[in-house]
């Protein structure tokens, strides 16, 4: 895989399969909002290039409804921040191959402190590097950026339409970086570009330090409102009222992670992956 730069980043070229479809406009939507499914979105779910592991996860994170609330669409530019093993990546990727851009941003294993911290990074690293190289037919024109958390930079001011970052609140504040992280947004979306993010949801305010995994929604809003972000609509898409968020280790006892005794496996597959709030920011 060659390298390139970008201003300000590391960019790898890596692509995909074009499962494109007519894009459908998208309503404006306030609270509570139920988006319609977008044909080209569709197209790229129910893609062929996606691990059938993966797709049985549909039921909790409901990619169809969740990318046409972003308003992801063929022809945008749309930053992913910190894919992890690449779930959404075969998604956008074939979405936004002919006609779009995908990039994943991914933190550089170099800007942080050497010892754990940087060999996780590093190992994830290689890890979604190597599901785009070993898959050129949906991943050879994927951009992956490698940013500092502690001073964020994905890519050229003002060069994205959408930033989509899921389930990773948490980890920002637990670390201190949740502003910084907020304000990188802002300043590499175009005005009237969107932030749209997934969290798991707490049942109120938590302290930064808090290891729940959970973050209160209200914290996550004030976060994007003093970035300079406008809330512009949110969805119960990803809602679970069987999640009761009260579990000795946390999120990460609920389905996918299970971090439970065997005994009580039943119990948590009944309650399923976690309750998440699901809120689309303006850029204005």
């Amino acid at each position: 895989m060659k390298a390139r730069s970008l201003s300000c980043a590391c960019l790898f070229t890596v692509s995909t399969l074009l499962l494109a479809a007519p894009a459908m406009a998208i309503k404006p939507a306030g609270a509570n909002a139920q988006p319609a499914i977008t044909p080209a979105v569709q197209a790229a779910v129910d893609g062929k290039g996606r691990t059938p592991a993966n797709v049985q996860r549909d039921a909790y994170r409901h990619p169809a409804q969740t990318l046409s609330f972003f308003g992801v669409e063929p022809g945008k530019t749309v930053v992913e921040i910190t894919p992890g093993g690449g779930w959404y990546s075969e998604i956008l990727a074939p979405l936004l191959r002919d006609k779009g851009t995908y990039v994943a941003a991914v933190v550089d294993p170099m800007a942080v402190a050497e010892g754990r911290g940087r060999d996780y990074q590093q190992r994830g690293l290689d890890s979604l590097s190597k599901k785009f190289a070993d898959t050129p037919a949906l991943f050879d024109k994927t951009q992956v950026v490698k940013y500092d958390p502690k001073a964020p930079v994905f890519g050229a001011p003002g060069s994205a339409d959408v930033v989509l970052t899921f389930r990773n609140v948490h980890n920002w504040r637990s670390a201190g970086q949740a502003e910084g992280m907020f304000k990188g947004f802002y300043n590499v979306l175009k005005p009237g570009g969107v932030l749209g993010v997934v969290e798991h949801r707490a049942k109120a305010d938590v302290p930064a330090d808090d290891k729940s995994g959970y973050v209160g929604q209200a914290q996550v809003i004030a976060l994007a409102k003093a970035a300079g972000f406008e809330l512009a609509g949110s969805s119960e898409i990803n809602t679970n009222p069987r999640d009761t968020k009260d579990y000795p280790n946390g999120v990460w006892t609920l389905p996918p992670s299970n971090n439970h005794d065997a005994a009580d496996a039943a119990k948590y597959k009944a309650i399923g992956e976690s309750d998440r709030m699901t809120l689309r920011f303006v850029k204005r």
